[in-house]
């Protein structure tokens, strides 16, 4: 590992209410671990501006604005014009990087799903109009999803989250301008299929991230997943791939800054 460069997360919910404790104090730890930026993106309206402020009070962080599909209950039509305001109060803020998180979940009751994807096709259409990357949330969706992305004539890119597939629907989202988003799912043995697809695709598709609280990384399966765990991740990255570690950090690294425009950061 080059101790010049430096990890990110890219996704991590660092605004959730499980880190009120010891949010400040996570980061400090994150720092020296040299991981030195997080994206952080938004499921429900009611949270925007608390996620706004923490990322006003914490310059390395970075956030993203939308309506995740798993609190579809909880989402109004009226939310998208509440979203495109906000946004346009936003657009100018460098910390202001991404729409998400998006997407389609069909693991959740049929009847929501006009509405799903009636509020993800509207939030495509939005980040189309303002060209800002996407964040896309999948479950048992992906080949849905991604007619519907390209009916959309979304061209913006951004990053499939957390994903699970096969080779074919890794390369259908590549095609359509995406990176895959690696995290905890690939530190489980089990987890054979992902493991070997995420071993294959060109190691310029690829980001890190916890989504932290959740999707905790093999041995730590009942505790509160946090950003630190993307070392975990990245070393088991390095196990399935061929390239050495520094050629893959670095190259991860460069990935999620093109990805959302990040800054980069001098070298420590």
């Amino acid at each position: 590992m080059n101790e010049s460069l430096s990890f990110i997360d890219s996704h991590c919910h660092l605004d959730f209410d499980c880190f009120n404790d010891d949010r400040m104090s996570l980061l400090a730890k994150c720092q020296v671990a040299d991981i030195r930026q997080f994206i952080i993106p938004a499921v429900q309206a009611s949270q925007w501006h608390k996620l706004i402020e923490l990322c006003q009070q914490v310059n390395e962080c970075y956030f993203a604005l939308g309506l995740h599909p798993v609190f579809i209950a909880q989402h109004q039509l009226q939310d998208l014009v509440e979203l495109k305001k906000i946004i346009k109060q936003q657009i100018d803020n460098p910390n202001f990087v991404a729409i998400g998180e998006i997407g389609l979940d069909f693991s959740l009751a049929d009847h929501s799903f006009e509405l799903q994807t009636q509020v993800f096709t509207e939030q495509l259409k939005l980040a189309r109009e303002i060209r800002k990357p996407v964040i896309l949330h999948h479950r048992k969706s992906l080949d849905v999803m991604a007619k519907v992305i390209r009916q959309s004539g979304f061209n913006c890119g951004g990053v499939l989250h957390a994903f699970s597939g096969s080779y074919q629907q890794a390369k259908m989202f590549l095609d359509l301008g995406f990176k895959l988003g690696v995290g905890g799912t690939i530190t489980y043995p089990r987890a054979r299929k992902t493991r070997e697809v995420i071993s294959q695709v060109p190691l310029d598709c690829l980001l890190l991230e916890t989504d932290s609280p959740d999707m905790p990384v093999s041995g730590k399966q009942g505790q509160r997943n946090t950003p630190l765990t993307l070392l975990d991740v990245f070393n088991t990255l390095t196990e399935l791939r061929a390239e050495d570690s520094t050629h893959i950090q670095q190259q991860v690294l460069t990935n999620t800054q093109q990805t959302f425009n990040l800054p980069t950061l001098p070298r420590v």
